[in-house]
């Protein structure tokens, strides 16, 4: 792009991402954005200031050479000093002192935007920094809509459309990849960030993969079957921590009577069998794909599955092609407060047939989070290189809560296996028969 060009779309991430930011801390009253609703997570009004601190730090100060506005509090807002369940005897600012000071800082942001050629190293070239802090503040909002989610009180959130019922497609439930050498990662996607990087080599056996996410119903059977009294079906980790909590159904979902219900956003309804499966940990996921005689994906063909075009052997940045997503393509940005039904956007599907595989769901996969060779960590370590190891399984694709600016076909997320407050599900793939291909 050209320096106008990226300058346009730099702001537009970056106003974006505060227009969500405001309206997840301005649609609750002050208690709830001090209190901390799980330990799991920060207070509201923390999450709010960090975003505004990080923005300081790197855009202010190191992109911009201004001089530092609130250097006394770069402490309480350090993520890696301060654990999630500590935050709240911190000495925070206030709501207002907080919304105060993430928009002196975004001000004068925009300034240093208008004014800083984007090149010139690698912070600067094609508007990275300006990138990485958009993705970096996304990434939180998507983190205070999961507060929300186990926030107790009354529905504070409206979705901002209704979601499209799905064409009425007769799909197959999986389908075939072929194997083969393909591209994965990428060194070209200029917001990518470190752990994208670089683009390399990977083959992959022939596999086949679920069309779409595992649905509320097909892990219902799974529940009914008596899933989570099987010790036969889950990892001896995941057992025993089924066995310590007492886990019967993904979190948020109960039994009343004849049917499963689950909490939303403050409303109570019906699970919706249709819907992909929300809120299961990596152990649920791997449990039921092998009770289902199947197993997780792993990373590699994950993305083998949404990025590669068997056509010409080309790496595209999105299941669907190289443009950015749209409301045809997935279900992304927060326009929903819930997953597609499965068989949702067909536009967005691979060239092969698999559908949903951004948005809607963060999908768990067999793999453990580990360097891509020739990985450099950058612009510090605390991003992604401290996380590597056996503690931490990939999620792929994106969720509903996740902005387009923060999902692409390359990116990482990661987690423990234990999480479930997370916007997680999951797909299932299985090998295929040695005759059908490598």
């Amino acid at each position: 792009m050209d320096p106008e060009s990226l300058r346009e779309r730099a702001a537009s991430a970056l106003l974006a991402a505060r227009d969500r930011t405001r309206l997840l801390t301005t649609c609750v009253e002050e208690p709830d954005l001090v209190a901390q609703h799980s330990p799991l997570m920060s207070p509201l009004v923390w999450d709010l200031a960090h975003i505004g601190n990080q923005e300081e730090q790197w855009l202010l100060r190191t992109v911009g050479g201004r001089d530092a506005l609130r250097p006394d509090i770069d402490s309480v807002y350090d993520a890696f000093e301060h654990p999630r369940a500590e935050r709240p005897s911190l000495p925070l600012l206030p709501p207002a002192e907080a919304h105060g000071y993430v928009s002196d800082v975004r001000d004068r942001v925009l300034d240093i935007l208008e004014h800083t050629p984007l090149r010139g190293g690698p912070l600067l070239d094609s508007g990275f920094a300006f990138g990485m802090i958009a993705q970096h503040e996304q990434q939180h909002d998507e983190t205070m809509l999961i507060t929300h989610q186990l926030r107790r009180g009354p529905a504070v959130l409206t979705e901002a459309e209704p979601l499209i019922a799905p064409e009425d497609d007769i799909l197959p439930s999986e389908v075939l990849v072929p194997g083969g050498p393909f591209t994965m990662g990428s060194s070209a996607e200029p917001w990518a960030l470190d752990n994208e990087r670089p683009a390399h080599r990977r083959l992959v056996r022939s596999f086949l993969i679920d069309t779409t996410p595992v649905s509320n119903g097909a892990y219902q059977r799974f529940i009914e079957d008596g899933g989570y009294d099987d010790p036969r079906w889950w990892a001896a980790d995941g057992w025993a921590y089924v066995r310590e909590h007492g886990l019967r159904a993904p979190l948020f979902w109960r039994h009343e009577g004849s049917q499963w219900l689950r909490r939303r956003f403050g409303v109570t309804e019906a699970v919706p069998p249709d819907e992909p499966v929300l809120h299961v940990s990596w152990y649920e996921a791997d449990a039921y794909a092998r009770w289902a005689g199947r197993r997780l994906p792993t990373e590699a063909e994950w993305e083998k599955a949404a990025r590669h075009d068997p056509a010409d052997g080309r790496a595209m940045r999105y299941p669907w092609g190289d443009e950015d997503p749209t409301p045809a393509h997935a279900n992304l940005g927060q326009r929903h407060l819930r997953p597609a039904p499965i068989g949702s956007y067909p536009d967005g599907q691979s060239p092969l047939g698999v559908r949903q595989l951004i948005g809607d769901v963060w999908e768990w996969t067999a793999s453990d989070f580990l360097p891509y060779p020739g990985f450099v960590a950058f612009p510090y370590r605390e991003y992604s290189e401290v996380f590597f190891g056996d503690r931490y399984k990939v999620l792929r694709g994106g969720s509903f809560a996740v902005d387009p600016v923060a999902c692409r076909g390359t990116f990482r997320n990661w987690d423990l296996p234990v999480r479930r407050q997370i916007f997680s599900g999951f797909r299932t793939a299985r090998d295929a028969d040695p005759a059908a291909g490598v």
